[in-house]
């Protein structure tokens, strides 16, 4: 996958094998590229969750902007206790029900070959993306070439 997605990047006229040489911190994906994706998926959760707690912060002392420039206090209500019990119970039903499918049927959304003995000298014949990543895998062998398919993605 680590491939596959930062090819995408030699699509760049001129300066995309140098941008991938970069990224991947050498000629191949090696350590250096591992450490780094590694910590790009560890440290981006935390830095959304805080951009967002700081955006509903900001929303809710300062209040949102009205382009038509009209008081609209009238219609607030505030987010405690209101808003803030219901999305903690829906919350709640659904961490309730995840680990409820998680426990029952643990293997319900994995796909069979990952049953079967790896081999790393054969390749299984029908690979295939995931279901959340066929959109851009439908895009990218409907346009033959390579730059046309990473902009129309």
């Amino acid at each position: 996958a680590a491939t596959v997605i930062t090819n995408l990047l030699t699509a760049v006229p001129y300066i995309g094998t140098t941008l991938i040489t970069w990224l991947w911190g050498g000629f191949s994906i090696n350590d250096p590229t591992l450490t780094r994706f590694f910590a790009l998926h560890f440290i981006l959760p935390f830095t959304i969750i805080s951009m967002s707690s700081i955006h509903i912060m900001l929303l809710h002392t300062e209040g949102s902007s009205n382009p038509l420039g009209t008081n609209s206090d009238i219609d607030k209500i505030p987010f405690h206790p209101y808003h803030s019990h219901k999305d903690i119970l829906m919350l709640t039903i659904m961490i309730t029900m995840l680990f409820t499918i998680m426990t029952f049927t643990p293997n319900i959304f994995n796909d069979p070959e990952n049953f079967s003995k790896a081999n790393p000298m054969v390749t299984p014949q029908h690979i295939k993306p995931e279901w959340y990543f066929l959109f851009a895998y439908g895009i990218l062998r409907s346009i033959p070439n390579k730059l046309g398919g990473t902009v129309a993605l």
